[in-house]
């Protein structure tokens, strides 16, 4: 299954930067950029991608110099506000103001602590919710496959299961429509498996 382009070579699965040059890398990030507006950008991450790493690994932040250059910034470097895991795709948000960046991070900070959604995403359903709206609690890890990462729900996990990396999770969700078997659901995690 093809996620993206590299160029006019299509890449499969998980974005494996270790072999991309730092140039392939930032046209990557560059054509992946979903909004722009003052000093916040947007930025579909490919799944794969670590947003931080090792001095001298290929990363988000080892690049934001580079993209902030070829977005026109000038000397206002890109600094991370928001990112999903390395495990998964998603939007980062960025900001070039550092005083931005600050106010940024304290709500979402402020967000989480308070229980209070901070993402929404939506999803289509094989069936239809019984409920229209309610909470979803469950146990969840990370599984590795086939050069792919899922998140996979644990049924009555045990202790043990905790130390090995399970984590509960808690998410608001609503059907925003449904019809022919499917549903669309809107949905605000309070807590993730990250």
């Amino acid at each position: 299954q093809t996620v993206g382009l590299l160029g006019d070579k299509p890449f499969r699965r998980l974005l494996q930067p270790e072999n991309l040059s730092r140039e392939e890398l930032v046209d990557v990030l560059r054509e992946a950029v979903v909004d722009q507006k003052g000093p916040l950008v947007t930025l579909n991450k490919p799944q794969g991608l670590p947003v931080t790493g090792k001095p001298g690994e290929l990363t988000l932040v080892s690049v934001l110099p580079e993209l902030s250059q070829c977005l026109g910034l000038g000397e206002r470097e890109l600094q991370v506000v928001r990112a999903s895991g390395k495990e998964t795709s998603g939007l980062v948000l960025l900001s070039s103001c550092p005083q931005t960046a600050s106010r940024l991070q304290k709500f979402f900070t402020h967000s989480q602590r308070a229980r209070k959604p901070t993402a929404t995403y939506c999803a289509v359903t094989d069936g239809i919710p019984a409920a229209s709206e309610g909470k979803i609690q469950a146990a969840l890890k990370m599984e590795h496959t086939d050069g792919a990462s899922l998140v996979v729900p644990v049924k009555s996990p045990s202790r043990k299961d905790f130390l090995k990396g399970v984590k509960w999770t808690l998410s608001h969700f609503r059907v925003l429509a449904s019809g022919s078997g499917c549903a669309l659901v809107q949905l605000q995690p309070l807590t993730g498996p990250g």
